[in-house]
């Protein structure tokens, strides 16, 4: 039974997040990075969410995509987005797992996160 379990969609597009209560974590995640090109996934506490906003703006908003941001209260959820024992944000694009704030990092570096976007269709 989930009592209590709480997942905020925030989207920069026009596009609804439904949420079906029915669904397991797992399957839930797995539809939510399925329907979306990026998808960042962010424990509600602040520390997160500031590192998620950071990943937003300056990563992946940089490049002209728009990415749904889920925040995370349920651990089921945060276990089932691979949101480590950190605070770091896990991000996900064309359904593939990124990783954290390194990955990211890493692949703007190489220049190979517009590619990656491309290839999702997020830009």
């Amino acid at each position: 039974m989930d009592v209590g379990v709480r997942l905020e969609l925030t989207t920069s597009t026009t596009s609804t997040l439904a949420i079906d209560e029915a669904e397991t974590a797992e399957t839930r995640i797995r539809r939510l990075v399925s329907e979306n090109p990026v998808v960042i996934f962010s424990r509600s506490s602040s520390s997160s969410f500031c590192m998620c906003d950071v990943i937003k703006h300056f990563l992946i908003s940089s490049h002209g995509a728009h990415p749904t941001v889920i925040k995370l209260d349920d651990d089921d959820e945060i276990a089932a987005a691979n949101i480590g024992s950190g605070d770091a944000p896990t991000t996900f694009i064309g359904g593939t797992l990124i990783g954290g704030f390194e990955s990211l990092v890493a692949l703007h570096l190489g220049g190979h996160l517009a590619p990656k976007l491309a290839e999702a269709g997020a830009l």
